[in-house]
């Protein structure tokens, strides 16, 4: 992970994460079956790590610039209840989230990775980028992920703010602790 000057400082300030979607939740690639039927692939771990974000108390919001029911699917599978799709200039979305959720940017985070991006990325207290985002993004960007888009970038800036947080030892102790009944068995 590439980090840049304050990126610790921000991280502790924020309580929206926002993601675009093709090339930040999915890895860019727009997969069509033979009846012209869309496939996107989304990557577990970048979905357990917003679940974790969300049982922290971050709030979560999409703005995409296309439109897909996959999205609406995955987001409401996330509980990302905050989706705004076939957004170009994201700009309008991004102040209605502001408003609706009452944050001054500092307060909020954005993971980008394309050109599209940057009029929001250059807005928020924690703007993020994937590994393989444009070189105009990465510049932007106070973090920048060690993984591409659709391949735990996102996990991986969402642990970033949670650490800084203070959050992620509390969150990862539920995974540690035996099962309900199974503690006499685990003991021996």
């Amino acid at each position: 992970m590439e980090q840049k000057a304050e990126a610790l400082e921000r991280a502790r300030k924020i309580k929206l994460v926002i993601f675009d979607v093709d090339g930040v939740l999915t890895d860019g690639g727009i997969y069509i079956g033979e009846k012209g039927e869309l496939y996107k692939p989304f990557f577990c771990r970048d979905g357990l790590g917003i679940t974790l974000a969300h049982n922290a108390g971050l709030k979560t919001a999409i703005i995409t610039g296309r439109q897909s029911s996959q999205v609406a699917f995955r987001a409401k599978e996330l509980k990302i209840s905050e989706v705004y799709q076939g957004n170009p200039d994201k700009r309008a979305a991004y102040q209605q989230l502001k408003e609706q959720n009452g944050l001054c940017d500092e307060e909020i985070a954005y993971i980008g990775d394309d050109l599209i991006d940057l009029p929001i990325m250059c807005q928020t207290g924690l703007p993020m980028a994937v590994a393989d985002a444009v070189p105009e993004v990465r510049a932007e960007a106070r973090l920048v992920a060690g993984f591409s888009g659709g391949h735990g970038a996102v996990r991986e800036l969402l642990e970033f703010i949670l650490k800084a947080q203070d959050k992620w030892d509390n969150l990862i102790k539920e995974f540690y602790r035996p099962a309900a009944g199974n503690e006499q068995e685990l003991a021996q």
